[in-house]
């Protein structure tokens, strides 16, 4: 099931196979942004002339900041409200070019009702293509 209602779903509410998603346009004001938040001021992600000479031929959006779409997906939208964030990882397979619309996307992979944690897996796309490939696992919230 796929879905991009915000709200939270409880532990007792979860289901493997259930997924969130979140569209979002990664433009230049999100991209100096980003670099101002995180101090990665690398050229590559800033400077037109220095995109221009690198292997991508343009500017390209940090891969940290397309990956921090899934937190937003775990705050707000699955488990949402509550969560705890417990670990991440992320493989990074292509550029996200500055101004791309990215797909992110998690799907509950497992559950372990008796510690309240969920693995979920996390994908990233644009225009159809898989730019990020990950694992979240995380504390939801329970009604009990």
């Amino acid at each position: 099931m796929q879905d991009d209602t915000i709200g939270t779903i409880y532990l007792e509410d979860l289901e493997v196979g259930m997924s969130r998603s979140l569209t979002k346009v990664i433009g230049d004001a999100e991209v100096r942004g980003f670099a101002e938040v995180s101090e990665d001021r690398n050229p590559i992600h800033l400077d037109e002339a220095a995109g221009k000479a690198s292997i991508f031929g343009g500017r390209i959006a940090h891969g940290m900041l397309v990956g921090s779409l899934f937190s937003a997906i775990l705050g707000e939208r699955m488990p949402g409200q509550g969560t705890i964030y417990m670990g991440q990882s992320l493989k990074f397979l292509a550029p996200v070019p500055v101004g791309s619309e990215v797909i992110a996307t998690l799907t509950v992979r497992e559950i372990i009702a008796e510690k309240k944690r969920v693995i979920m897996d996390c994908e990233a796309t644009v225009g159809g293509k898989t730019v990020i490939k990950g694992e979240a696992v995380v504390l939801a919230p329970s009604r009990g």
